[in-house]
Formats: C-alpha cells, sequence, structure tokens
C-alpha cells in the first residue's frame, strides 16, 4: 500500500512524498446519539481508514488530491484564504482543519502536496470525514512539530466540523479515530472526556459490518433536527432540575420529570438518550465479564430504541439488522453511527459468517432492489504515521 501509494503521489505532483499516514474509520458498538448529549459511547477504531501521502511546498499553498475523488483533480487552498466552498467538497473539511489550526494560534511554515485515498466505504456511516479530519491534524502536528497532543487534534477536527462545515456532530467519532488501540474498544464519557480500554474478546464471534449503501451528507440529513429536539426539552427540564445534560438523567428520574417535556416527539428522544445511556454501562460490564450474549441482547435493544423513540433507522437498516436477527449464528444487530441509512453491525459466530452473509444478501436484495455490502471488522490503532505498515 505505502509503496502504489507514494508512486502515485509521484506521478501526481511530479515529486517524491516524504511521508505516509494512516487515520482510522470506525464503528461505534453501542451507545448512539449520546455524545452530544453527554452520555457514554463504546465505540472502536477499525483497520479500514485513510492514507496520506505528504511532502512540503515552498509556498503557502495546499495541493490536495484524492484518488476517491480523481475527476476533481488536484485542489489548490490557500492558506491565507480559508473558506467554505461547496464546490470543494470534501477538501472543506481539511481546509476547516487549517483553519482552526490557524485560529488556535499554530503558526504553519509552508504549504503541503497532499495525496488522500480512502478505503472506508463513502456515505457508509463509518466516519470517514473524522477520519480525514484527524488526519490532516496528525500531519500538521508530525511535519511542522506542533505543540499539539491528540486530544487537542481531536477538539480541533471536531470544532471544524461543527463550525466549518455544519455538522453539528460530537465529539465521539473524532476521539476514537485518534486515541483507538488495537483489539480494544473505548467506554468513553463524553461529558468528561474520562476513558477506559476494555479488550473486545468475542470467542469464536466476529463483528460483521453490513452496509446499505443507502449514502446520506449528514449536514443534509435530519442529525441537526434530532440534536434540536434534545436541546429544547433539555432547556424545558433544566427549568425543574439541575442537569447539565440529558444523559445526567437516571431512569426513575425520567419517569418522574418527563411531562414537563411538552412535545411528545422530544419526549421519546430524551427516552432514548436516557435509556441508551444505562444500555452502554451494561454492556461494558457485560463484556468485562465475557458475556456476550448480554451484549448482544443489549445491541438489539439499541436498535428498537433508535427505530421507535430516535427514530434514525429506516426501511434499509432495519431490513438488514431484522434480517440478521433471524439468523442462528447472530449474537446481536444494531445500526451504528448517525442513521438514515449507512451501516449495521452485528456480532455473528464466525462459523455461521458465510451462511449470515448470504441470507442477509437475499433478504436485503429482494426487498430494497439493490446489494448490500458486507465488511470483517478488525479493531486497530489510532491515526499516526506509517512506517513499514505498521502505525508509529
Amino acid at each position: 500500500m505505502e509503496k502504489r501509494l507514494m508512486k502515485e503521489f509521484e506521478a501526481v505532483f511530479k515529486e517524491q512524498g516524504e511521508a505516509v499516514f494512516f487515520s482510522p474509520g470506525r464503528v461505534n458498538l453501542i451507545g448512539e446519539h449520546t455524545d452530544y448529549n453527554g452520555g457514554m459511547v463504546f465505540p472502536c477504531a477499525i483497520t479500514l481508514g485513510t492514507y496520506a501521502v505528504v511532502s512540503r511546498r515552498a509556498d503557502a499553498h495546499m495541493l490536495l488530491y484524492s484518488n476517491n475523488f480523481r475527476e476533481k483533480g488536484i485542489i489548490d487552498v490557500d492558506l491565507n484564504k480559508l473558506q467554505y466552498d461547496k464546490q470543494d467538497d470534501w477538501a472543506n473539511y481539511v481546509k476547516g482543519v487549517l483553519y482552526f489550526t490557524q485560529q488556535e494560534g499554530y503558526k504553519l511554515p509552508c504549504g503541503l502536496n497532499i495525496l488522500i485515498e480512502g478505503n472506508i466505504p463513502n456515505g457508509a456511516g463509518l466516519s470517514s470525514s473524522a477520519s480525514l479530519e484527524v488526519l490532516i491534524g496528525t500531519i500538521l502536528k508530525e511535519l511542522f512539530q506542533l505543540p499539539l497532543s491528540m486530544l487537542d487534534i481531536i477538539k480541533l477536527s471536531q470544532k471544524a466540523e461543527n463550525q466549518f462545515v455544519g455538522m453539528n456532530c460530537g465529539i465521539m467519532d473524532q476521539f476514537i479515530i485518534g486515541m483507538g488501540k488495537k483489539g480494544h474498544a473505548i467506554a468513553l464519557d463524553t461529558a468528561t472526556l474520562k476513558h477506559t480500554y476494555v479488550p473486545v474478546q468475542l470467542k469464536q464471534a466476529s463483528i460483521v459490518i453490513m452496509n446499505t449503501r443507502k449514502q446520506r451528507g449528514l449536514t443534509d440529513s435530519k442529525y441537526n433536527e434530532r440534536r434540536a429536539e434534545c436541546e429544547h426539552a433539555l432547556s424545558q427540564i433544566q427549568k425543574i432540575m439541575k442537569i447539565n445534560s440529558l444523559c445526567d438523567l437516571k431512569e426513575e428520574e425520567f419517569e418522574k420529570i418527563q411531562h414537563s417535556i411538552t412535545n411528545p416527539v422530544e419526549r421519546k428522544r430524551v427516552r432514548h438518550a436516557v435509556l441508551e445511556n444505562i444500555r452502554v454501562k451494561k454492556a461494558i460490564t457485560a463484556l468485562e465479564n465475557n458475556d456476550i450474549i448480554e451484549f448482544g441482547a443489549l445491541m438489539n435493544a439499541s436498535h428498537i430504541s433508535l427505530r421507535e423513540d430516535y427514530e434514525v433507522t429506516g426501511v434499509e437498516l432495519d431490513t438488514l439488522v431484522e434480517s440478521a436477527w433471524q439468523q442462528s449464528g447472530t449474537i446481536g444487530a444494531r445500526m451504528t453511527g448517525a442513521g438514515f441509512g449507512g451501516c449495521a453491525i452485528a456480532i455473528v459466530e464466525d462459523e455461521t459468517i458465510e451462511d449470515f452473509k448470504q441470507a442477509v444478501y437475499k433478504e436485503y436484495t429482494k426487498r430494497i432492489g439493490y446489494e448490500p455490502e458486507f465488511y470483517i471488522a478488525s479493531i486497530g490503532h489510532g491515526a499516526g504515521k506509517l512506517v513499514g505498515g505498521c502505525i508509529q
């Protein structure tokens, strides 16, 4: 991979690349739409991700080229004129990180040539945008020796997505992409950023990613609408009790005060956030106790809540998950990511995976009219420089 990308970089930019970097995608095992509600999440980094080859320039321009969007050619970004431009498409995520890095007072002494290639399916909900953002922050730190911690890069990346691109996401995606550890998921409290690494030991089972192949741009979806609903409900609750976020609520507290949420739809959104946060804590305990069956049951309950109370699944995700539930080797299945398309995940007994894929493929294609995709997820490291195929 590194040698091929170096050759392609030389073909595009007519000079040799200096270094290769990698930033993973992610799946969230459980804990959806809790991150911006101050709750717990349980994601892991995967070995699919985004690669970059870079070299320094003598001017203040970033020349960006993506093997995934060859038709767009080289996009020329002036470090002194960083503005959102819809025509620049994927490059806006790069520009956002550049902009906020400079806004925070870090000097970028020159521009860069950057060739990008990702093997995360575009629009699949495995967080290709956050992968790209953290990748760029890591490159800037390494090449320019900036005094940035990985947490600094994570926060800059989230700010780029929130304030430059206009996607009002929480911090989970950038956090796991920057802080991922091979063979482990992260139990992350998004309110405090306290986190612990939990070994993911699935015995004779694997994580199967199921891609609906229904692409969705989150900034154009109902994601921001859901967040606004939660914020409005929180403002009503705060009039009668002192909480900082919805996930501060215990289940019995929610039952007592739910009448204060005047909009019944918003009441459902809060119910999901509160109970999903509880499910995450139970799921982490189950995995620590090697109770995969309980973990799978909590995944199933999570999907039902996302379908009924948060209403972010849709026919494509529901078809994948409900078909997965019907297979004998399935331990648990749920949508992952923001929803509205994208991917679902299932924990499947290894000896049944091929039968599982065939059955779900057949049911999905019959009902939806086009084919899903399947990937076996390996849990990998967070973003960094690649040397000999390994993250430094």
